[in-house]
């Protein structure tokens, strides 16, 4: 006997979502940080550019390293546990980065915030799955990134402000502080959501396009997800293209504005509030538009993954243009660069959709590991190759633009074998088939 699902409404459904976008504001600013505080880690720790690509890539692993587990401990035991004590681990991690005077030690921290935040936006992608209905994931996960852009900005401008009165180690002290009020926040406000709406009752939470297992204990492994050829194929696409923007936004950006378009680090990080800024908005807009485009995508036919690959075949355009034109007035490129970069939130919505809902923790975290992989990778090998490239007697800014442009190669093969395997379905369209 099929049950009605009951979904959360009204303030505690708000409620919800603002708890969530509590850790994962924290969770994206300290991704973005190192973009601004660059200079001054360098200077204090006398770093290369490929000890600064590996500090910042050490969140990117610490997260990745988390995803499995985290996948798994979400279907189990919920979003609300699984979240609240990981962000224990950030705020050590946050105190160790502030109190550390060697690379090593600076490592270790920015590696333990990566696994503190790692479950900031799969806990909220869990939650947003059993409790508020199908036609509103794009839309919620559209919200969860506006908040997270947020914290963004609120690492661009506000820091380059506070670095010379307090000094990087005292930001990171407070965002130790920060961190342990948002454990706080998230264990004691979702209680008694958790105690009126069970994330374990799985069965009473429709997948909207499939059956599901009654329970994640019954469900399949991470085996089955990662031999599935369509979410193979999303992974690949969100690895180079999602997981690559993540490297660049988060650290590359801001060097490419000093060393590339030679501008100083009060323009940099007003560039890089912009850039943010525009990426908020168009998140905003995304969250708006993206259900109403579902609703019309079903009567006419036309998939939301098409979207993607105009929206990614774009951006690489956008790519193109900045390794082409070395110029201070190309900053403009990046905005458009983060308006079209958005649509990587339908595919990662899709891959949500496509597992049946008992299964929906490890296929987010098995989608979201490969994003962190391609981010470390993208990170940490732009850094290498601009040494190599140095090492080899080209100036800095050349070196740069041929690190990037590699990275942009691979950005072309991604896109054109994801565009080849229009066939593939998810696994709940053919299930349903079937």
């Amino acid at each position: 006997m099929s049950t009605t699902p009951v979904y959360l409404q009204g303030r505690t459904a708000t409620r919800v979502v603002l708890v969530f976008g509590l850790a994962y504001f924290l969770s994206y600013a300290m991704r973005a940080i190192n973009a601004v505080i660059a200079p001054a880690l360098s200077a204090d720790l006398h770093l290369t550019n490929a000890d600064l690509g590996l500090l910042s890539a050490a969140y990117f692993m610490g997260f990745g390293l988390m995803q499995l587990p985290i996948g798994v401990w979400l279907d189990r035991h919920g979003p609300r546990r699984t979240e609240s004590a990981l962000l224990l681990f950030g705020a050590l991690g946050a105190a160790i980065f502030a109190s550390s005077d060697t690379l090593s030690g600076v490592w270790v921290g920015r590696a333990l915030i990566g696994v503190g935040v790692s479950a900031c936006l799969m806990a909220a992608f869990k939650a947003f799955r059993v409790w508020y209905p199908p036609e509103r994931q794009s839309q919620l996960g559209s919200y969860m990134l506006v908040i997270g852009t947020a914290g963004a900005l609120s690492a661009t401008v506000p820091v380059a402000l506070l670095l010379p009165v307090v000094g990087w180690r005292t930001i990171f002290s407070g965002v130790a502080v920060a961190l342990l009020l948002a454990a706080w926040v998230l264990f004691s406000r979702l209680r008694d959501v958790e105690q009126s709406m069970p994330m374990h009752d799985l069965a009473r939470a429709p997948s909207g396009n499939a059956a599901s297992p009654s329970s994640a204990n019954e469900a399949p492994g991470y085996g089955a997800i990662f031999a599935d050829p369509y979410f193979r194929r999303m992974a690949l696409l969100g690895a180079v293209h999602q997981g690559g923007f993540m490297a660049l936004q988060s650290l590359w950006a801001g060097p490419w504005m000093m060393t590339v378009l030679g501008m100083s680090v009060e323009q940099t990080s007003h560039v890089l509030f912009l850039f943010n800024l525009a990426l908020l908005i168009a998140y905003l807009g995304l969250s708006w538009w993206a259900p109403r485009y579902v609703a019309y995508g079903q009567r006419t036919g036309l998939p939301v993954l098409r979207v993607v690959a105009v929206g990614l075949s774009i951006s690489v355009l956008v790519q193109g243009l900045m390794v082409l034109l070395p110029y201070e007035s190309s900053w403009w490129l990046w905005m458009i660069f983060a308006v079209v970069i958005t649509v990587t939130t339908l595919g990662q919505t899709h891959v949500s959709l496509a597992f049946p809902t008992a299964l929906v923790g490890r296929a987010n975290s098995a989608f979201n590991l490969t994003l962190f992989v391609g981010a470390f990778s993208v990170q940490w090998g732009i850094g290498l190759l601009v040494d190599l490239f140095v090492s080899y007697g080209w100036q800095s800014a050349a070196a740069m633009r041929m690190a990037v442009a590699c990275y942009l190669f691979v950005q072309v093969f991604a896109l054109w074998r994801f565009m080849r395997q229009w066939s593939i379905e998810a696994p709940a369209i053919a299930l349903q088939k079937g």
